[in-house]
C-alpha cells in the first residue's frame, strides 16, 4: 500500500480512539448520574452525544472513501471493516449513556426508592468492559478480547438477579412500580453497553485472527 494509504489509516486510528475516549467519558458520567446523584453531569452527557453522532458519520465516510480509493486487502481490509463496526457500537453506547441519565433523573425524584445492591457493580463492570475492549483493539490483543467476552456472562447474570429483585419489590410495594420500571430500563441499558463492548471485542478477534466469532455463544472465549 502507498504512503498515502498508511497516512489515512493512521488518521482513521486516531479518529476512532478520540471517539472512544469521548464515549468512555459519557458512560462514566452516566454512571455517576445514576449511582452518585451527580445530575449536573447529565447535560454534559447529552451534549457529548451530539459530538459522537457527528464523529460517527465522519469516520464512516472516511472508511468508505478508503475502501473505494485504496481497495485494501488482508489485515488492512479487516482493520477498516473493524473500525466501521466499532464506530457503530460506540455510537450506540453513547445513545445508551443518554438513556441512562434520563432514567437517573426520573429515579432521583424518588429518593425513597431502594437501588438494587448489585447495580453499581454491574455498571462498573460494563464500563470496564468497554475500556478493556478498546484497549484490546489498540494493542491488537485477541486474548484480552476473549476475556471481555467472558465478562459478558457475569453482566447477564447480575442483570437477571436485579430484574428478579425489582419484580419482587413491585409485588410487595405497588407504590414503587414507577421508579422500579425506570431502574429496570437503566439496568437494561447497562446490559446493552456490555453487549456492545462484547461486539467490539469480537471485532478485535476478527481483526487479528481473521475469524468471525459472532453467534457462537461464548465457546470461542474458552479456546486458545
Amino acid at each position: 500500500m502507498t504512503k498515502h494509504f498508511h497516512r489515512d489509516l493512521e488518521n482513521l486510528q486516531k479518529a476512532i480512539l478520540s471517539l472512544s475516549s469521548l464515549v468512555e467519558d459519557m458512560i462514566d458520567g452516566a454512571g455517576r448520574c445514576l449511582l452518585e446523584s451527580q445530575l449536573e453531569l447529565a447535560r454534559q452527557v447529552i451534549e457529548a452525544d451530539q459530538q459522537v453522532d457527528q464523529r460517527e458519520v465522519t469516520i464512516e465516510e472516511e472508511c468508505l472513501k478508503m475502501l473505494a480509493l485504496h481497495q485494501p486487502v488482508a489485515i488492512d481490509l479487516r482493520r477498516i471493516a473493524a473500525v466501521l463496526k466499532i464506530n457503530h457500537d460506540l455510537e450506540r453506547i453513547g445513545d445508551l449513556a443518554v438513556n441512562i441519565v434520563q432514567r437517573a433523573d426520573c429515579l432521583h425524584q424518588r429518593p425513597d426508592f431502594p437501588m438494587p445492591a448489585k447495580l453499581e457493580h454491574m455498571a462498573r463492570l460494563a464500563t470496564s468492559m468497554v475500556r478493556g475492549a478498546l484497549n484490546a483493539f489498540v494493542d491488537s490483543d485477541p486474548n484480552a478480547a476473549r476475556e471481555i467476552c467472558r465478562r459478558d456472562d457475569e453482566v447477564d447474570a447480575i442483570n437477571r438477579q436485579i430484574i428478579g429483585e425489582l419484580i419482587a419489590l413491585m409485588k410487595l410495594r405497588p407504590d414503587m412500580v414507577e421508579p422500579a420500571m425506570h431502574c429496570f430500563s437503566a439496568t437494561r441499558h447497562i446490559e446493552r453497553i456490555a453487549d456492545h463492548a462484547t461486539n467490539i471485542a469480537e471485532d478485535v478477534i476478527y481483526l487479528v485472527e481473521g475469524e468471525i466469532v459472532r453467534h457462537r455463544g461464548r465457546l470461542h472465549a474458552a479456546t486458545d
